[in-house]
């Protein structure tokens, strides 16, 4: 029922950054999770981060490829994820889609495309070298 809907994808130089978006109204402020993934012609989608509130709290994840470079959060009201990618290269190519799924309580965020049942149509980012 909920649609997901990217935006904030862009050309931009390599070393630059890029703040992408995720709007779903009505997700659900707990018990949920969000990733972002990222595909490029030919490929098959790649885990680049990932959000859950739980038991716990938010608990991002982030691909060893991104780490240190990009940084998920969730808006408060929780219709909105957010992706802030930094130091961008030319691998970073892609379209990027985001993907929502019910957890349980205890549940974590996964790097996986089958985790989730719910994605966006995408947004490109390109990466210049």
């Amino acid at each position: 029922q909920v649609q997901l809907t990217e935006s904030g994808g862009d050309l931009v130089q390599s070393g630059g950054s890029l703040n992408l978006s995720c709007r779903g109204d009505g997700l659900p402020l707990e018990n949920y999770a969000t990733g972002w993934f990222r595909q490029s012609p030919g490929t098959g989608r790649e885990g680049v981060s990932c959000i859950e509130m739980g038991e716990s709290g938010s608990r991002p994840a982030y691909s060893e490829a991104v780490k240190g470079r990009f940084t998920v959060s969730r808006s408060i009201d929780g219709n909105t994820v957010y992706l802030e990618m930094g130091r961008l290269k030319p691998e970073d190519t892609g379209r990027y889609y985001c993907a929502a799924v019910a957890i349980s309580p205890r549940g974590r965020c996964e790097l996986l495309p089958d985790f989730y049942h719910r994605w966006g149509l995408g947004t490109q980012v390109t990466v210049s070298s």
